[in-house]
């Protein structure tokens, strides 16, 4: 599994085909190499349901002629294509609308000192510990009074990680890992059951919470949902639940996008310095949280990530 580690045959493929691409015409060029590996499985009633594994390595390349660009992927190992798919790229990119835009970042953006954030747990996991981990989740759910049945539990492990080549010199690399653990739980019978879920979620397999505690608290919250009342119309007020709050965030982040501003499909798009939350609401996109789940020293254009203040507070 070591192999997996290793990113240099990537980066020197990432490499070839920026040269590759500058030889064919490109006036500027960029390659990015990514890398995903992921194992997961799934299971209900204490049997193995499924299991699945996945590798995959992908290299896109983005060629610029002017202000005009075009982008082309390949997974060829060896690169002996590198030069056709070049010419290709810089063909189409002749042909493409000018667009005053495009660019490669400058260098003055790059990430020259990359930080070290903790993102890659090494802890080598096989498909029996993952099974092992989903079965006690399930366990433990089935165990709280009420429960009636499990919906499935699974357990899963992955790496991912990218290379970026510029014609501008930039070369970096980063990868990180993900564990998790998820259950299911069914809570009553016939028309009046219930269903709820928990999960856990981290970069390192010791930060995940423990798996039995995941079942229980999806037990939990599938019997606390039996025997709804309806509530008379009226003003009242709303307790959302934590795990809402993502859903929230990602609504507002979504319309703060650049492209839904560019394509005047968001409601923000005409709000910058306005308030839209309350004073007290702060959203803040911070991508130098160690061993955080979206953290990276640079992103996918090679520029060093920085914290953002999306919605009040300061940058």
């Amino acid at each position: 599994m070591s192999d997996l580690f290793d990113q240099s045959a990537l980066a020197s493929r990432a490499e070839a085909l920026v040269e590759a691409a500058r030889k064919a015409g490109a006036d500027a060029a960029d390659a990015l190499a990514t890398r995903s590996v992921s194992l997961g499985t799934q299971v209900r009633h204490g049997d193995l349901e499924e299991m699945e594994r996945s590798e995959t390595d992908v290299l896109g390349l983005r060629v610029l002629v002017g202000q005009r660009q075009a982008t082309v992927s390949t997974r060829d190992p060896e690169g002996t294509g590198f030069a056709s798919l070049a010419e290709r790229a810089v063909a189409m990119a002749r042909s493409a609308p000018a667009d005053p835009y495009a660019g490669l970042a400058t260098a003055d953006l790059y990430a020259h000192d990359l930080p070290d954030l903790d993102l890659l747990d090494r802890t080598e996991v096989s498909a029996e510990e993952l099974v092992a981990r989903a079965k006690a989740a399930e366990e433990a759910g089935l165990s709280v009074a009420g429960v009636t049945n499990s919906g499935g539990a699974s357990a899963s492990w992955s790496l991912s990680g990218i290379v970026l080549a510029t014609s501008e010199g930039f070369s970096g690399r980063h990868m990180g890992s993900r564990h998790s653990v998820s259950f299911q739980a069914v809570a009553g019978t016939g028309t009046a059951m219930e269903r709820d879920y928990d999960y856990t979620v981290a970069a390192y397999m010791d930060d995940l919470e423990d798996a039995a505690t995941i079942g229980r608290r999806a037990g939990e919250r599938a019997v606390k949902r039996l025997g709804p009342r309806k509530i008379e119309t009226g003003r009242l007020p709303v307790v959302f639940d934590p795990r809402v709050a993502t859903g929230l965030v990602g609504s507002v982040a979504g319309a703060l996008n650049g492209s839904a501003i560019a394509r005047g499909s968001t409601f923000l798009g005409r709000s910058l310095g306005q308030k839209i939350l309350p004073d007290d609401v702060t959203i803040v996109d911070d991508a130098t949280i160690r061993r955080g789940l979206r953290s990276h020293p640079f992103d996918a254009e090679g520029i060093a990530p920085r914290r953002l203040a999306l919605v009040g507070g300061a940058s």
